[in-house]
């Protein structure tokens, strides 16, 4: 009896996980990234990667994840008493059943179309009537279109704008597709006469836009750039030190 009572509850574990994939992917999740956060949220493994950002970040996400962290740890308190009581002729598994079958009907109610679209609705409508812009992740605010792109662009000596205004180098700017968010210079954020504003040595521009069009006319300072950061990851940890034994 034990045995089958664990066969059904890890069929409602399962379904739980499938339902929360989909859930998730109406919040447009990709699939590969739903399916790891939500196993990673109901095991408490994994979940501190990179891309738990994009659940802590969205108020719909994070709903759900509270329900999976809870419903994770309830689960392996169940499991491991139904070990501990494995020879035991008392357990009652028809409520398990119960739950089991209506986790599997909400499931496959889950996978209608016509539920999905109308959930993905109720989702978006959610977020532009009772969220705040600033609360949602920049993935959601800007990053819209596939050819959507962010783009913090740092400045050195090599760079063609050093000494120069973006008007200077891109005098036609205003008729392409992206736009200069800010300049940050040291701890100032410039963000009046950004096109105007000749840039210096150690600026960081974030610029916004269409990601093939802010490649070809920044090429250049892009190149120059990811020379820059790769030469500062691959110093050697020691070479300070051996030059100031160098040094007299």
């Amino acid at each position: 009896m034990a045995l089958f009572f664990l066969v059904i509850y890890f069929i409602v574990i399962a379904t739980v996980i499938e339902i929360h994939v989909i859930l998730f992917r109406l919040t447009d999740l990709k699939l590969e990234v739903s399916r790891f956060q939500v196993i990673s949220l109901m095991t408490g493994t994994g979940f501190t990667t990179g891309e738990s950002e994009l659940i802590l970040g969205h108020p719909i996400r994070r709903k759900l994840a509270i329900f999976l962290i809870s419903f994770g740890a309830v689960s392996l308190a169940v499991i491991i008493s139904s070990i501990s009581n494995f020879l035991s002729s008392n357990m009652n598994t028809k409520e398990v059943i119960y739950i089991a079958g209506g986790a599997i009907l909400i499931l496959g109610l889950l996978k209608l179309p016509f539920i999905q679209k109308t959930l993905s609705k109720l989702f978006t409508y959610r977020l532009k009537r009772n969220v705040e812009i600033g609360d949602l992740p920049i993935r959601d605010v800007f990053l819209t279109e596939e050819e959507d792109d962010l783009l913090n662009l740092h400045i050195y000596k090599e760079s063609s704008l050093a000494s120069k205004s973006i008007n200077q180098v891109i005098t036609e700017h205003d008729q392409l597709e992206f736009v200069v968010l800010f300049i940050k210079r040291g701890e100032m954020k410039i963000r009046t006469n950004l096109y105007d504003t000749k840039i210096q040595e150690g600026d960081q521009i974030l610029l916004f836009g269409n990601e093939k069009v802010m490649n070809e006319n920044f090429k250049n300072d892009i190149n120059i750039m990811e020379e820059q950061l790769d030469k500062q990851i691959h110093v050697p940890i020691d070479e300070h030190s051996v030059n100031n034994k160098k040094s007299p």
